[in-house]
C-alpha cells in the first residue's frame, strides 16, 4: 500500500510541476510534457513490481505504436481552439478523435499481425 501511495505521489508531483512550469513558460511546459515521463515512470513501476523485462519490452512496444494516434489530440486541439471553439468542447472533440485514431491504429496493426 505504501509503495502504491509513493508511486501516486511521485507521479502527481511531476504532473503538477509540469503544469506550474507551463504557467511560467509554455516552451518549458511543452518540453517537460513532451518527455515521456509517464511512460518512463510506468516502465519503472512495472519493472519494480514484476522484475519482468519482457513485460517492460511489451509495454514499450505498445507505447511506440500508440504514440502515433495520440498525436491527433495535439493536432486537433490547437486547431479547434484557434477556430474559436471553447476549451471544453475542443478537448472533448479532440479526445474523441484520438480514441477513433486509436481504434483505427489497432485495426491497422491487427491487419499486419501486430498484437499489443
Amino acid at each position: 500500500m505504501l509503495a502504491t501511495a509513493t508511486k501516486i505521489a511521485i507521479t502527481a508531483i511531476l504532473v503538477v510541476a509540469i503544469a506550474e512550469a507551463a504557467k511560467r513558460s509554455s516552451l518549458l511546459g511543452a518540453v517537460l510534457a513532451s518527455i515521456p515521463l509517464t511512460s518512463v515512470l510506468a516502465m519503472i513501476w512495472l519493472y519494480a513490481d514484476t522484475g519482468d523485462t519482457g513485460k517492460v519490452a511489451d509495454l514499450a512496444a505498445g507505447i511506440f505504436w500508440l504514440v502515433l494516434p495520440s498525436l491527433v489530440l495535439f493536432i486537433a486541439m490547437p486547431l479547434l481552439l484557434r477556430a474559436g471553439w471553447a476549451f471544453a468542447p475542443s478537448l472533448a472533440v479532440s479526445c474523441g478523435l484520438t480514441v477513433a485514431a486509436y481504434f483505427l491504429m489497432l485495426a491497422i496493426l491487427k491487419r499486419f499481425g501486430i498484437a499489443i
